[in-house]
């Protein structure tokens, strides 16, 4: 099959436009619905640091190299990256390693910061000794740490590889739990005190549009799945929606829509409240102390 643009040989169909478009069209797609993002919620002004968050998966890989693209020869943008070691045995030193790789190939300065070094446990530690599943102390340490480590590094913007499937997957399930604050909550109204500002490029981009970018521009990635990955919730949804979509294609696009036409109104709603510092580490939370310096606590490693 041809591409719907040219002559040459197409290698994805796209099914929400009806177009197959070979690597060059696909490519100019792809990056066109980057900007677009970008652009629409003001992600990326003049005079910006951003920190990427890189775990060395499909989607920050691709994420730091098309900011690379995009703003690479650009004098007052300056990007980083920032991978978390959670310490999960064979799986994550191999990501390390893969972000390491990337980050010389495209000559961005990378941090590293582990769980071992800041928290005082690995995730695998963690687990056996708390009473809680891996993924309750694993989103509050990883979110503590990249804000923790962006904000040392002084940056402006802390950029992350979330795509369409996983931001309507989001939207979805928040809805079906009646969680509609942590709805409100996806795409911040202002920036706050002691916060690094979260940004999401790819957040109009297929999972599966990732996957084909990655091979065309044979990047280094991850496809392994986290071993402690085990939401049956978000697995429900997430499955739903591919059905769904693959029945009517675009709807995940309808979700984004809907949920962005609901936004002046959530935000009306639920006003985002100014945080406090938490009174044992000074990080930002709601709070009197943060999430991150509670499960330490419970954890008896403060």
């Amino acid at each position: 099959m041809n591409c719907s643009y040219c002559n040459r040989k197409a290698v994805y169909f796209q099914r929400h436009s009806g177009k197959h478009l070979c690597r060059k069209h696909f490519v100019e797609n792809f990056l066109k619905r980057v900007k677009r993002s970008i652009r629409k919620y003001r992600m990326v002004r003049r005079n910006e640091r951003i920190a990427v968050a890189l775990s060395g998966g499909k989607d920050s890989v691709v994420l730091a190299q098309v900011l690379k693209t995009l703003y690479g020869e650009r004098r007052d943008i300056e990007l980083h990256a920032i991978t978390v070691d959670e310490g999960i045995e064979g799986y994550r030193p191999p990501t390390v390693e893969i972000s390491e790789r990337l980050c010389r190939e495209l000559d961005i300065e990378h941090h590293v910061v582990s769980f071992r070094d800041e928290i005082g446990l690995e995730l695998d530690e963690i687990v056996k000794k708390g009473n809680r599943n891996a993924c309750s102390y694993c989103g509050v340490f990883r979110k503590y740490l990249l804000n923790k480590k962006a904000k040392e590094i002084g940056a402006t913007k802390l950029a992350t590889g979330h795509n369409l499937d996983d931001e309507t997957q989001t939207i979805l399930l928040n809805f079906l739990q009646s969680d509609i604050e942590r709805m409100a909550r996806l795409v911040p109204s202002r920036v706050q005190k002691g916060l690094v500002m979260r940004i999401k490029p790819l957040r109009e981009i297929y999972e599966r549009e990732i996957v084909v970018y990655a091979l065309l521009h044979n990047l280094p990635v991850s496809l392994e799945e986290c071993p402690y990955s085990r939401e049956p919730v978000r697995a429900a949804v997430r499955d739903f929606l591919y059905e769904f979509e693959n029945k009517y294609p675009g709807r995940k696009f309808s979700i984004m829509r809907s949920f962005e036409t609901l936004l002046p109104c959530l935000w009306e709603m639920y006003p985002q409240i100014d945080l406090n510092s938490c009174e044992l580490c000074g990080e930002p939370t709601p709070r009197r102390i943060c999430q991150a310096c509670e499960l330490k606590r419970e954890l008896g490693l403060i």
